[in-house]
């Protein structure tokens, strides 16, 4: 018994003299810089649908393939690690949800991790579908007549680019990525993005947009590092 104390004894000193050292992880951010002739803001035009318009009142919707914001950044972008992470990492628990909401989806572009719970909704009181174009995991349609109705879906496989379309409105379309990791963000108002406590290392990141492609750079970060690095689209005439 006494040798046992004495052994527990040492452990506890042990652990006081050498502390456990806490990981700090690295932080990057930037802009997505837009270069080329910015698209003027457009409203989108409902047709005869005339229940879509109401829901906006005297402000309509403007289209979102392209927005521009004011300091010439890009809005909805993704940024992400393309290549360089490791290892596995649980689904967060709280599910995303992307509604359909004055016959537009919103957001216009979601991330979801592996696993994670689709929330989709339908806000209107009409009736709405979301179809999925997607290669990597399995495509569904689903109908959703009936107002605030919700269907959850969890995608499998990791996938860029999954287009979200509403068949009984034509300009209804949204992006949906998928990742296997937490590493990721979208561009603001602003342009900018932060992606946070990445270990530390050389990744491939990525921006990937609907309508203007992609652009990649190596970035090597330290431990507890703060990077910065931007990057710049352009809309080719």
């Amino acid at each position: 018994m006494k040798k046992i104390t004495t052994l527990i004894c040492l452990i506890a000193a042990v652990i006081m003299i050498c502390p456990f050292h806490a990981y700090a992880g690295g932080t990057l951010s930037g802009k997505v810089n837009f270069t080329g002739t910015a698209p003027a803001p457009k409203p989108i035009s409902f047709g005869p649908e005339k229940q879509c318009a109401l829901v906006h009142g005297d402000k309509m919707p403007l289209d979102e393939t392209i927005v521009v914001n004011a300091n010439n950044t890009l809005k909805d972008v993704l940024v992400y690690v393309k290549e360089g992470v490791s290892g596995q990492f649980e689904a967060p628990k709280e599910p995303i949800t992307i509604d359909q909401n004055g016959c537009v989806f919103s957001p216009h572009v979601s991330v979801a991790m592996v696993g994670q719970n689709v929330v989709f909704k339908n806000s209107d009181t009409l009736l709405h579908n979301v179809r999925t174009l997607s290669t990597s995991n399995k495509v569904f349609n689903i109908a959703q007549p009936i107002q605030n109705m919700t269907t959850k879906k969890v995608f499998t496989a990791p996938e860029i680019g999954i287009q979200l379309k509403c068949d009984v409105h034509f300009w209804m379309l949204a992006y949906l990525h998928v990742l296997n990791h937490p590493y990721y963000s979208i561009s603001g108002d602003d342009g900018s993005f932060t992606i946070k406590d990445l270990p530390a290392g050389t990744y491939t990141i990525e921006v990937w947009h609907g309508k203007l492609g992609t652009q990649t750079q190596s970035i090597t970060i330290a431990e507890g590092e703060s990077k910065t690095a931007d990057f710049t689209l352009e809309k080719k005439e």
